[in-house]
């Protein structure tokens, strides 16, 4: 009997986790590479989003075809709480720390993440002080909220209580009508 093609096979969670040395050393050579590449940390951290994005693209869609009830998410909360949960549990084995609202801004939301595994072994030289490698974990969420048409702009930043915090700035167009009232 003829073993099945690779599309007839079932999609399996297979082996969730990788070897730490392993994943460490891969993003020490997506560093190194966009690091050749680029002229400034802005435009290192850019670079470090775009890898990311091309990765988030693929992680929405792994996600999706997995999902026991496949359904695309349309309410903002429910998608926020997919990667805070979901997507989180995926790529790094537990959910993030923190979602938050923005109390001053309707558009703008936070997730914390006290231990970000693609800081944990870089050292930063000094010429690039300000450098945040979780931009690529930025790129790989504003990835997956672009595909489930949320368009956002998301920044990573460091934060010395809640370690790093990922910025999620929505366009006004995903907002429902209540949050776009300012009285």
């Amino acid at each position: 009997m003829p073993l099945p093609g690779i599309l007839e096979r079932p999609i399996s969670r297979g082996r969730t986790e990788i070897n730490l040395s392993t994943f460490a050393f891969l993003m020490s050579e997506i560093i190194q590479y966009s690091h050749k590449r680029s002229d400034s940390v802005p435009d290192l951290e850019r670079r470090l989003a775009e890898i990311g994005g091309q990765v988030g693209h693929r992680v929405l869609e792994l996600l999706c075809l997995r999902e026991r009830t496949p359904k695309r998410e349309i309410k903002l909360n429910n998608m926020l709480l997919f990667i805070h949960t979901t997507v989180w549990k995926s790529l790094f084995g537990k959910q993030a720390d923190l979602l938050e609202k923005d109390s001053d801004r309707n558009d703008t939301y936070m997730i914390s993440d006290s231990n970000m595994v693609v800081n944990r072994f870089v050292s930063v030289p000094r010429e690039l002080g300000s450098l945040n490698c979780a931009a690529f974990v930025a790129g790989i969420v504003e990835a997956i909220l672009e595909g489930a048409h949320f368009p956002a702009k998301v920044t990573a930043h460091s934060v010395a209580q809640k370690g790093t915090t990922f910025l999620i700035k929505f366009d006004l167009s995903v907002l429902p009508p209540e949050a776009l009232d300012t009285r």
